[in-house]
């Protein structure tokens, strides 16, 4: 086991020494999770007495503090200044505010962007992120990958999600995406799921003699490499290019996928958490905090003033009989979520399929596609 942590060790040196040359200004993207912190303290280290400039994303007027959700138990603040005070960064965060999360003029680049219909205040916060940092910077350090190639995802370590005829992925986000989705519309959208999902089985290249666990988990990391890290990389790099930012991802280097995907998922949790070669391979670089740290996705607003705009723009395309999304959606759906209260916060996965929903309108009505039965 040293020797596989000293190895992931070895490459991860390699890899952001070689990312690190440009002839242009270079940050990374801090978030305080181990992954961008992982990425940003080797770089400071290789760039010795000159500085790594790091950004951060942060919201601004989180009323009522930080509530943990489903998805993320601890906000990323204190741990990105953990980092960049433990690193010697020179860091800046980037507060966004809900009326640059939710102007027309931001989701409607976010739309032309991506060409698809966006991932709420996730999108429109990574693309207002990056037209921030393009103003000092021209290329960024990200940390996407890292959890398809280490096992960080929490559905890695869920029995019911592995042991699923399905994406492992699927319960924490497609079902979000489709719940508002006329039901007809939703079978048709499961199916072609179902079948993408049986078509990558077959092209996961096993090794003989594997147990059963084995088997699976290599499956399970096999998707993740060629499915979701595919539209991971399309969305940064649509996004990022869009404004203008090179965005580099040292963990997709084709070494340490290779190495870390033939390594057993025993090596891939040998502390009983996730992402263990990694931690094992940066802890010593690393404050404490970040160390412990559990996996928390990227940042979303917790604003209740966010999501009121979200619902207000929601209930005008309802209202509205010529809206181009009203036949794809179940409109006594949409109503009924309408309805319920928004809380004491508003946290991301409530909120998550009305973002969805008004996201397809705005697709829609944009682009205007034709419908093929």
């Amino acid at each position: 086991m040293p020797a596989t942590v000293a190895r992931v060790r070895e490459l991860m040196e390699d890899i952001v020494r070689r990312q690190l040359i440009s002839d242009v200004p270079l940050c990374t993207l801090l978030s305080g999770g181990l992954d961008s912190s992982a990425l940003t303290a080797l770089a400071g280290r290789a760039l010795g007495a000159e500085p790594v400039r790091s950004f951060a994303v942060d919201f601004a007027d989180e009323t009522g503090g930080f509530v943990p959700d489903d998805l993320r138990e601890t906000p990323d603040g204190p741990y990105v200044h953990d980092v960049a005070k433990h690193v010697g960064s020179d860091h800046a965060d980037v507060v966004l505010s809900n009326d640059q999360l939710a102007s027309p003029a931001s989701m409607d680049s976010v739309l032309r962007a991506r060409d698809l219909p966006a991932m709420g205040d996730m999108d429109s916060s990574l693309y207002l992120l990056f037209a921030e940092i393009r103003r000092h910077s021209t290329v960024a350090l990200s940390g996407e990958s890292a959890d398809e190639v280490f096992g960080g995802y929490r559905w890695f370590h869920d029995p019911d999600a592995v042991a699923a005829d399905a994406f492992p992925w699927s319960g924490a986000m497609l079902g979000a995406g489709l719940g508002l989705l006329d039901r007809t519309l939703r079978d048709r959208a499961n199916a072609y799921e179902r079948e993408r999902y049986h078509e990558a089985l077959t092209e996961v290249p096993h090794v003989p003699g594997a147990d059963a666990r084995e088997r699976r988990m290599r499956e399970i990391c096999y998707l993740h490499l060629t499915r979701m890290v595919r539209m991971l990389l399309d969305r940064k790099d649509r996004m990022s290019m869009a404004v203008g930012l090179e965005v580099r991802v040292p963990f997709c280097d084709h070494r340490l996928v290779e190495y870390v995907f033939n390594t057993p998922w025993s090596h891939k949790t040998y502390d009983g958490r996730e992402k263990s070669l990694l931690r094992g391979a940066v802890a010593d670089v690393l404050p404490r905090s970040v160390v412990r740290r559990r996996k928390s996705p990227y940042p979303a607003t917790q604003n209740p003033g966010y999501e009121r705009m979200i619902r207000t723009r929601l209930e005008e395309v309802v209202a509205d009989s010529s809206s181009p999304v009203l036949p794809y959606l179940d409109v006594g759906a949409v109503r009924e979520a309408l309805r319920r209260p928004m809380g004491a916060a508003s946290l991301q996965p409530d909120r998550l399929p009305l973002e969805r929903a008004l996201a397809l309108h705005d697709w829609l009505a944009a682009y205007r596609p034709r419908h093929v039965a």
